[in-house]
């Protein structure tokens, strides 16, 4: 399997390392401009450096696209138009409409998909996820997750402009809003407030939002990028009708599950393999999108579920815009 990364940036630098506890080779990277960063880690992988997609289209199986958010639906439609697969950095596309064009012209060219929601692959969320399946704490009622950094810094601030990124509630938040969306079911009504203000002592850009699930539970999502630097703070708690799970990440060597089943009030917790030589989420993630194209195996995310994620911080910009409740209609893209 050969591979052509578009992007050159950390995103495009993380991938491109994933990839190597894979048996797929990175060829090329495709970037916009050969500076001395992009040809550094063109060497590292032994790839090409290229400046437009279609100049290896012919030589690769894979297009993983790591750019700017208002770039992945022209890269997404130009891979599948020659037939390559595609696996795209979170979110999926700037807006629903764009989102459910690129499932379309992937479906219709017969080429795969996928969308890189790493909080998945992060082992303390999939176990949270997987004992929520397993019923070990009832029926989910209430999730709040967390997930706060400092403000984006980088000479080409493409992050902080919402016409390129979505601003932090789809670029930062759409992280939490796909898991609460696998944890508790689908969402159809949003409820959001946001603060953003800017001056020379300090970059806020903060929000609240209240999804209500169709099974009657309500997450209550929290994302910010406005902490001082190098902070970052991620939590989850996950309440049931028989116990509770939380996690005070990343520096937390185990989730806890609080238990109020009848005859068992202690306190168990579920120990984490914390070692320096823990895989990386990254890692997991290609691997498993590897394993789905070489050997068709189902992967932990569909590009489905990605749009489904767009679908939630989309109405929770528009809820925190207009100071209203907004009311998700079922989309013939999502499940």
């Amino acid at each position: 399997m050969r591979v052509a990364i578009v992007g050159s940036g950390s995103m495009g630098s993380v991938h491109a390392d994933a990839w190597r506890h894979t048996p797929a080779t990175v060829v090329a990277f495709v970037t916009a401009s050969e500076n001395e960063p992009a040809r550094t880690l063109a060497a590292r992988h032994g790839a090409r450096l290229v400046t437009r997609l279609e100049t290896v289209l012919d030589e690769v199986d894979v297009v993983d696209i790591c750019t700017p958010t208002d770039l992945h639906v022209d890269f997404t439609m130009q891979a599948a138009a020659a037939g390559r697969h595609v696996i795209c950095e979170k979110p999926l596309a700037l807006t629903v409409e764009d989102g459910a064009r690129m499932i379309r012209i992937a479906r219709e060219r017969g080429i795969q998909l996928f969308v890189a929601h790493v909080v998945r692959f992060f082992p303390e969320y999939r176990m949270a996820r997987d004992m929520v399946m397993r019923r070990e704490i009832g029926r989910p009622a209430v999730l709040r997750l967390s997930r706060c950094v400092f403000h984006p810094r980088k000479s080409d601030n493409w992050f902080i402009d919402p016409a390129r990124s979505g601003g932090m509630m789809l670029d930062l938040m759409v992280h939490d809003f796909d898991y609460a969306r696998w944890v508790a079911g689908d969402v159809v009504r949003v409820f959001a407030r946001s603060i953003r203000a800017s001056s020379p002592e300090a970059q806020v850009d903060h929000a609240l939002a209240i999804l209500t699930h169709r099974s009657g539970a309500i997450s209550l999502v929290e994302g910010s990028w406005a902490f001082p630097s190098p902070s970052f703070r991620t939590r989850f708690e996950i309440a049931g009708s028989d116990g509770l799970i939380t996690f005070d990440g990343p520096s937390a060597t185990a989730i806890e599950t609080h238990l109020h089943r009848e005859n068992e009030t202690e306190r168990h917790e579920v120990p984490l393999p914390r070692s320096p030589s823990h895989e990386s989420p990254y890692a997991t993630q290609l691997r498993a999108f590897y394993d789905a194209l070489h050997g068709g195996v189902e992967p932990p995310v569909r590009a489905e579920d990605a749009l489904a994620a767009v679908q939630i911080a989309t109405a929770a910009i528009e809820s925190a815009r207009r100071r209203m409740a907004i009311e998700i209609a079922p989309s013939a893209e999502t499940p």
